[in-house]
């Protein structure tokens, strides 16, 4: 994977995507607090105290090769607004996920996700040459869900009794994909959409 997916660094729209390090504590830290997320049960953003940790755990997977973990900076005030990633990564068939996305609640419903998004999927498609990028969320958050399907991506189904939540009930996990055929057009309407007039 470390000759598929290098360090990168992504930018547009005021917006850059860098790669996580320990250094980035403090910052994500502060932007989980940015409306108590940790507090939804279907997310994975850590609590204040456990940040450390959940760095070290993406930083795990780096080097496992099954995750790339970023970060999400504002450059206007230089404050770290959120955390998104590839994952579940495979080189031989040239597919990738994002996921583990999450913005403080100051910068939700605002162009950043399809920012983020268009600059992960666009590096997906037209450096990387995926196939396909896929998505996968909890059947209970249903604001993930329009926010995925606003991409273009189509609904695969769903994979009932999947994983474990952050209280200990189990989850139905929700799967989304993109073709790269299909990736032409969602990038026309993800492009309209950031450039429309607000």
């Amino acid at each position: 994977m470390t000759d598929f997916i290098k360090n990168i660094v992504l930018q547009a729209q005021g917006i850059r995507i860098e790669p996580m390090t320990v250094a980035h504590e403090e910052g994500l830290r502060a932007a989980a607090a940015d409306g108590q997320l940790w507090k939804l049960r279907f997310t994975s953003v850590p609590e204040p105290e456990n940040t450390l940790k959940y760095i070290q755990t993406a930083l795990k997977m780096r080097e496992d090769q099954t995750r790339e973990p970023y970060v999400i900076r504002d450059l206007k005030s230089g404050n770290i607004i959120g955390s998104s990633s590839y994952h579940d990564i495979v080189p031989a068939i040239k597919r990738v996920e994002i996921g583990y996305t999450w913005y403080g609640a100051s910068w939700q419903r605002t162009h950043v996700n399809t920012t983020c998004k268009l600059l992960l999927m666009t590096h997906a498609f037209e450096t990387l040459e995926c196939k396909v990028v896929a998505w996968r969320t909890d059947i209970l958050n249903i604001a993930s869900q329009r926010a995925i399907e606003r991409l273009g991506a189509k609904k695969d189904g769903v994979l009932r009794h999947h994983a474990l939540r952050r209280d200990g009930t189990v989850r139905d996990t929700v799967i989304y994909s993109m073709l790269a055929q299909e990736w032409p057009e969602a990038k026309k309407q993800l492009l309209y959409l950031i450039n429309k007039p607000r």
